[in-house]
């Protein structure tokens, strides 16, 4: 069955993934993992710091063609030979594909894909849900690979073709994020940059864990969208919820499933701290609704690059670091 993000309502897509824009112009949508080895305290024997050293500095071992991976439907797909032409249908594949250095196989990318500035180069194949279908033909990938708001029908259009698609899509936790890259590396037969990334990752976020760790927790408002059309937020059980709370806030919407929120409960909890896309602050601040939040009026309204906090990949780490420096301005002078 296909992951439930994917039967969003239009309305909410739109929010998440493009923008509000009755709100202003947005830019792009509790972790359980190990300290790594290199950073962490010195807890163990000295032999145990030299084993998890040296594991951690092995290199991953090439990807060896045919290869059969698990993509997020469950489904076995073998990558016959290492992929020369990639058609990426997410902005956070496009991402990741540019972090791992296997952006010279991508020949295609969304209207969205808007990061790094190098993904400009590549040729559009239009947007996350309305692909142009004969373009992808055209560019002739080895395989498509796919995310959350990719639709059922443009993938059994490709399928139909016999062009390949893989679908990773994205996760409630930062784990998800992690095996992404593992997936997209044993495809693309970069698993040692994978693993390096992966590393990274996890040492940034227990670097801020720990510098927040114990200090109090201010009241945090994350602005999905706002307006018009009704209030959204990041509630508990989203990817985003859980980032707050690794960053060292207590996200107001804690107990909420999903996306939706009232004007009602926020002006209720008042946060101390509001989160919001730097591109809809002014417009937020300003409008009537919000004025009288403490946050408001106190200067607390933050606006940050949201696509790293809201867009799976690599650099969530930046965005947890940059709301526990908001949080938390102190621990980290």
């Amino acid at each position: 069955m296909k992951n439930y993000k994917k039967i969003l309502p239009l309305l909410l897509v739109l929010v998440l993934t493009f923008g509000l824009t009755a709100c202003g112009s947005k830019t792009n949508s509790s972790e359980e993992q190990d300290a790594n080895p290199t950073v962490a305290a010195v807890t163990e024997t000295e032999n145990t710091e030299v084993s998890e050293a040296t594991e951690a500095e092995t290199p991953a071992p090439a990807t060896e063609y045919p290869v059969t991976i698990t993509d997020s439907e469950g489904r076995d797909i073998t990558v016959e030979a290492e992929p020369e032409k990639v058609v990426s249908m997410a902005p956070n594949i496009t991402e990741l594909m540019f972090a791992l250095g296997a952006e010279d196989k991508l020949v295609g990318r969304t209207d969205y894909c808007d990061y790094p500035e190098e993904a400009a180069q590549i040729e559009s194949v239009g947007t996350l849900t309305t692909p142009d279908i004969e373009k992808i033909i055209s560019l002739q990938p080895d395989v498509v690979i796919a995310s959350t708001h990719f639709t059922e029908e443009s993938e059994e259009k490709l399928t139909e073709l016999g062009i390949k698609v893989i679908l990773l899509y994205e996760e409630h936790e930062v784990e998800g994020v992690y095996t992404i890259l593992d997936t997209l590396g044993t495809i693309l037969n970069e698993k040692d940059s994978a693993a390096a990334l992966v590393t990274e990752m996890k040492t940034s976020i227990e670097e801020t864990k720990a510098a927040v760790a114990g200090l109090e927790t201010p009241s945090v408002y994350y602005v999905v969208g706002f307006g018009e059309y009704g209030d959204y937020t990041a509630g508990g059980d989203t990817f985003v919820g859980q980032l707050i709370t690794l960053a060292g806030g207590n996200n107001i919407a804690q107990d909420v499933s999903g996306w939706s929120y009232t004007l009602e409960s926020l002006v209720e909890a008042d946060p101390d701290i509001i989160i919001i896309a730097e591109g809809m602050k002014e417009s937020f601040v300003t409008a009537d609704n919000y004025k009288e939040l403490s946050a408001v009026k106190n200067g607390n309204v933050y606006g940050i690059d949201n696509n790293t906090v809201e867009r799976q990949g690599y650099r969530n780490a930046e965005g947890i670091r940059a709301l526990a420096e908001i949080f938390h301005p102190d621990a980290f002078k």
